[in-house]
């Protein structure tokens, strides 16, 4: 019995050996094991030790970042400096290659989707008060009687006046959803006393078209200043709108318009270019060359038309002077484009931020690269606009340097244009340097022409009652030396102090034109304010002078 029972507990010879020859295999992968976890907790601890291991779980950029965090001096953003190693490292690629954090990518899908949720005014911010531009029309503050010149105070009973408040904290506080309220304390202009208004927030439309209207019977003028979502649509009501009233001329506005939807710019090249000609092209190390041409019948592919451009417009709007000009479909006045012609796509991050990374270049019809050089100097690259300035391009048509190495011919009347960066105009249009008289510097920037204007329209507001459309208000009402008395008297009183009696003489023309054009602004909202403006336009006048012919 005890015989069984101990070879019942005694492992057999051969078992025996089979466990010795186990124990090797064993140790190693408890070895293994071991020397594994310890990396792990190297990895772990690399930074709060200074030794920094090439594993595969942390890179250099997340090493270094846990380095700081562990033996830096102070506290620090640890997601901003991951959002600023990400930024530069996507400037070193190309001037538009960029990183959008979450903040930015929300407040430019608002500009790009055509509205946002709001009470709806234009402000501006002048010796730390918050002062209605304009209400936006239509809008939920039009409706409950905020006009430009009043004065913010309170918002939801917190002081915003005289604490130097900044544009981001007004809108984060004005702005919110659909259908919420917010109170808005307000000294109305003109007056000592405070109104409150509780103001129901709603869905706000920023429109990318400006105005549309009829320069003469047979001239109509539609001014872009971007290319949203909304484009094509608010351009097809307008030319439609134009077409109606007779207009077989169009002077097309695409200054100081910095691009956007490429798909928008392309649709309304389309209303002006017929029999499937290409509107631009794309290719890239890995994106093969990719055609997008006219497709359907325009509303005015026989139009005469003429674009204005400057060295603000960029992207989309190259695209479109562009096509119109290789297919010698209409004459381009102004100056030089920006001169950006890199494709980026978007890729969502998973935190509400995103990357924009340069896929591919965009060609006019003829071939021509519309990106200026980067590639020697980024820093010059930037500097570009304000090297115009300093050479005299935006001056003077023989500053403008061309690159007599890419020379390109139109595709009817075999014209000379050239690539390596922006559209050159056919006709040439200097800058006006009167907006450099020190005059109208400070009046610009103290936005006094919009205060003066919006007073003087309610001081005589039944004078203005006497005008029955923009047409006769523009014929008829004229800027007297009382009026722009009244206006220099009024900047002296409000913060000018450079209005000289030559100062203030010499600009004279240039701002009675501006002061008469925010008046028709006050009745007829961009249409008047346009309307006005383009009496006194050098590129607007030259621009029906070659339509005419």
């Amino acid at each position: 019995m005890t015989s069984k029972f101990n070879s019942a507990l005694k492992p057999s010879l051969t078992h025996m050996n089979q466990q010795k020859a186990f124990y090797p295999l064993l140790f190693s992968i408890i070895l293994a094991s071991g020397i594994y976890l310890g990396y792990k907790i190297q990895d772990r601890n690399a930074a709060k030790q200074g030794v920094y291991h090439n594993s595969e779980n942390m890179s250099k950029l997340d090493y270094i970042l846990r380095l700081i965090d562990a033996k830096y001096l102070d506290s620090v953003d640890q997601q901003k400096l991951y959002d600023n190693a990400i930024s530069k490292m996507l400037e070193d690629l190309d001037p538009h290659s960029v990183y959008l954090p979450p903040a930015e990518m929300s407040h430019e899908a608002e500009i790009m989707d055509g509205n946002f949720e709001g009470i709806g005014i234009e402000f501006s911010i002048k010796n730390d008060t918050i002062q209605v531009v304009s209400p936006v029309s239509g809008g939920p503050s039009e409706q409950a009687g905020v006009s430009a010149g009043d004065k913010i105070i309170k918002i939801n009973d917190t002081l915003v006046a005289g604490i130097k408040i900044s544009n981001e904290l007004v809108m984060k506080q004005l702005k919110g959803p659909k259908g919420t309220k917010v109170r808005v304390t307000m000294l109305k202009n003109g007056s000592s006393k405070l109104i409150t208004y509780t103001i129901k927030r709603d869905k706000i439309p920023l429109y990318s078209v400006d105005a549309g209207f009829m320069l003469d019977k047979q001239t109509g003028f539609i001014k872009i200043n971007r290319f949203s979502k909304t484009t094509y649509q608010e351009f097809m009501e307008k030319l439609d709108s134009l077409v109606q009233k007779g207009m077989t001329r169009l002077v097309l506005d695409l200054r100081q318009n910095p691009g956007g939807f490429m798909e928008q710019a392309t649709a309304i090249a389309d209303e002006f270019l017929d029999n499937n000609k290409t509107i631009v092209y794309t290719e890239g190390r890995t994106v093969p060359r990719t055609y997008d041409k006219a497709k359907s019948d325009g509303l005015f592919e026989k139009g005469k038309l003429a674009i204005l451009i400057d060295e603000g417009s960029a992207s989309a709007s190259e695209i479109l002077s562009g096509a119109i000009q290789d297919w010698d479909r209409g004459v381009i006045i102004g100056r030089r484009t920006f001169g950006k012609g890199l494709v980026q796509q978007e890729f969502p991050i998973g935190d509400g931020s995103s990357v924009r990374i340069t896929i591919a270049k965009y060609y006019t019809p003829t071939g021509r690269s519309i990106q200026r050089p980067y590639e020697k100097d980024v820093s010059a690259y930037y500097d570009d606009i304000s090297t115009r300035y300093k050479d005299g391009e935006v001056f003077n048509k023989d500053s403008i340097r061309q690159n007599k190495k890419e020379v390109y011919k139109t595709l009817l009347k075999g014209r000379t244009v050239y690539g390596g960066g922006g559209i050159t105009p056919d006709i040439y249009i200097p800058l006006d340097t009167t907006m450099y008289n020190p005059f109208v510097m400070e009046v610009l920037g103290l936005s006094l022409m919009q205060e003066f204007s919006y007073n003087y329209c309610i001081a005589h507001k039944n004078e203005f009652k006497g005008y029955v459309s923009l047409d006769q208000f523009e014929q008829q009402f004229h800027m007297d030396d009382k009026i722009y008395s009244e206006f220099t008297v009024y900047c002296m009183s409000h913060g000018a102090r450079i209005a000289t009696k030559a100062y203030a003489e010499s600009s004279k023309v240039f701002l009675n034109n501006k002061i008469k054009a925010y008046m028709a602004r006050q009745i007829w909202r961009n249409n008047g304010f346009y309307r006005v403006v383009s009496d006194d336009d050098k590129a607007v006048q030259r621009a029906i002078q070659e339509l005419n012919k």
